[in-house]
């Protein structure tokens, strides 16, 4: 234990390490939210995933593989959903994105864009953004603390408050010293972790039993039933509630601001696509690997009393302290990547688009930075507190959170990327209809409320987006930019970028 100790020591020193060099480089908020777009390929691709999957990725999906047999089914058509969310966002609106937000008034958070899209003079739209932000990313947040808490009560055997306070406090010190940069290159750094141990943990396994004949032998033996690909129900039925509900999880990606962000941080439009095929390879490898980790597992360790920690008891099985350590830091590489990124988009609405525009403080440069720090801080203890009870589920809480935020916010992105007929009330009715029939819908169980919630979230935002929109006029300076935009060569933000600079 002590030189697992050491290990996690010397990579939390690192972290903090990176926050620190990058103190002196966040001096304004675009340079603390988006690093001022300065970031290449590779690190968006690797911050963009590693911060998308967060702990989940080792403690939640394997947990629920774990759960043989409708457990791996839904592991299996969650990580599809998953996918094909990942590489449709890429696709259709990484590069729109990143446009529409550098010409529509420079915005560095999604409500700057929301607000300067639609020409909302009266804040209605950043305020209501900013407050789903802050909602959903507490849940969010918690769930990577609730991560943190297991891992150091699995490994060192610590009280799960007192690690999952560790954990926060870490988090909480390169996020505010360092803001974006910071968190993007530590993002990179645990995203590279996070693929290699993946790979490893379920090779080493099934080569530690003696090969997959063996493996699938002792699965054989845990249960009678044969391992299926399509979910059904106890009636022999397809069970389309939950095949509808993992592939649901792939709506979720046009909606997640922590993403979202890398997208809008990026240098050039042109990159976008190198990003997207880094990120894709990342995002194929890792998925099916976490679900090997909840299989191999269960074969492995049949009688474990909670699957979420799977992982970590494969690892302290089989390996050594020092390889068990550098593996280890996997699980705290997917915490720390999405909570930092999470925390950080918070405090930019918190201070931007919720402090600023209700107290109509016209602050900026160093004193607004202060208080998206200060924000930082008091977001990461209300998650700590949320995150208190040992028994929260790291799956639970993060589709609860991915769903709001899929529901209040995708749809509104793609309809303000690429309907121009869209207006400012189709906005804000579309972003409160997802929001409220997702939060709703969560609450309740039976039947059809079984569905994801992220689902009719959609549905009734996409809804509501169309049906006010029409019965709205828009105004032309709106169809008139949206217009602009889609006819925009890639090269213009460049060079209006390099005016700017100049300037």
């Amino acid at each position: 234990m002590v030189i697992i100790a050491l290990i996690f020591i010397l990579y939390l020193g690192l972290m903090v390490w990176i926050g620190v060099k990058n103190y002196n480089k966040t001096d304004d908020l675009s340079e603390f939210v988006l690093g001022g777009r300065k970031l290449g390929s590779w690190v968006t691709a690797m911050s963009a995933q590693a911060s998308d999957m967060s702990g989940w990725l080792l403690i939640g999906l394997p947990g629920t593989a774990y759960v043989v047999y409708s457990g791996t089914e839904n592991a299996i058509w969650t990580a599809i959903g998953l996918w094909i969310g990942t590489y449709l966002n890429w696709l259709f609106v990484a590069k729109r994105l990143r446009k529409y937000t550098y010409i529509s008034g420079n915005a560095i958070t999604l409500p700057d864009f929301f607000e300067n899209r639609f020409r909302d003079k009266s804040h209605v739209i950043r305020i209501l953004s900013g407050v789903f932000i802050v909602i959903f990313f507490l849940v969010y947040t918690s769930s990577q603390f609730a991560a943190g808490g297991k891992l150091f009560k699995t490994i060192f055997g610590m009280n799960y408050v007192t690690g999952l306070i560790i954990g926060a406090v870490i988090i909480l010190l390169y996020t505010a010293l360092g803001g974006f940069t910071a968190v993007c290159w530590t993002d990179t750094i645990q995203g590279t972790i996070m693929f290699f141990a993946l790979i490893l943990v379920p090779i080493l396994t099934t080569a530690h039993m003696g090969g997959w004949s063996e493996v699938a032998s002792r699965l054989a033996q845990v249960t009678p039933e044969t391992m299926g690909f399509i979910p059904h129900d106890t009636a022999g039925h397809i069970d389309t509630l939950l095949l509808a509900s993992a592939l649901g999880w792939g709506l979720g990606y046009f909606g997640q601001p922590h993403i979202l962000a890398r997208f809008m941080a990026i240098e050039s439009p042109d990159q976008i696509r190198k990003s997207r095929i880094i990120a894709m390879v990342w995002v194929t490898i890792t998925l099916a690997a976490a679900i090997l980790v909840g299989v191999i597992g269960k074969a492995y360790m049949p009688n474990l009393a909670d699957g979420e920690t799977v992982y970590m008891e494969m690892i302290n099985k089989m390996f050594n302290p020092v390889v068990s350590g550098i593996l280890m830091t996997a699980i705290l590489a997917a915490i720390m990547s999405t909570a930092s990124s999470q925390l950080l988009v918070t405090s930019a609405s918190v201070s931007r688009d919720i402090y600023a525009t209700v107290f109509k403080k016209d602050i900026e440069g160093p004193q607004i930075v202060w208080v998206s720090r200060i924000t930082v801080v008091i977001i990461a203890i209300v998650a700590i507190f949320m995150a208190f009870d040992p028994n929260s589920s790291v799956f639970g809480l993060v589709s609860c959170a991915w769903g709001g935020f899929g529901a209040a916010f995708g749809p509104l992105i793609l309809f303000s990327l690429f309907w121009k007929r869209m207006t400012k009330q189709g906005a804000i009715a579309g972003m409160l209809a997802g929001g409220i029939v997702d939060l709703f819908w969560y609450n309740m169980s039976g039947g059809i409320f079984d569905i994801y919630e992220i689902i009719p979230g959609c549905i009734a935002s996409a809804v509501f987006i169309i049906a006010v929109s029409l019965a709205t006029k828009v105004p032309q300076e709106l169809v008139d930019e949206f217009e602009k935009v889609n006819e925009l060569a890639d090269d213009y933000v460049e060079q209006e970028a390099k005016e700017g600079a100049v300037e």
